[in-house]
């Protein structure tokens, strides 16, 4: 069951980037008592979406638009955060 800062992470995303494919995983329970593990179950994420308006885009663009769509999830909420972010055509 996704946890608040999950559903909001999903929300963001999907208004901000009209994602094709989305996925928020939840990868806390494997970094449990490590640094920056808060204890809120809800510490580290990889996020793998797929978008049009990545097309043409470098890694470090997708990256930033993704972190730009979570405002400031990433680094107060959310200790970790992975990133895949694909446009259409590169999806297998």
């Amino acid at each position: 069951m996704a946890g608040p800062v999950q559903r909001e992470m999903e929300t963001l995303l999907a208004a901000a980037l009209a994602p094709t494919r989305l996925e928020v995983i939840n990868d806390s329970a494997r970094h449990r008592g490590h640094s920056g593990d808060d204890g809120s179950g809800e510490s580290h994420f990889t996020v793998v979406i797929e978008s049009p308006a990545f097309a043409g885009k470098s890694r470090l663009e997708r990256q930033r638009m993704v972190n730009a769509a979570l405002g400031d999830i990433p680094g107060t909420r959310v200790h970790a955060l992975a990133i895949k972010a694909l446009a259409p055509e590169e999806s297998a």
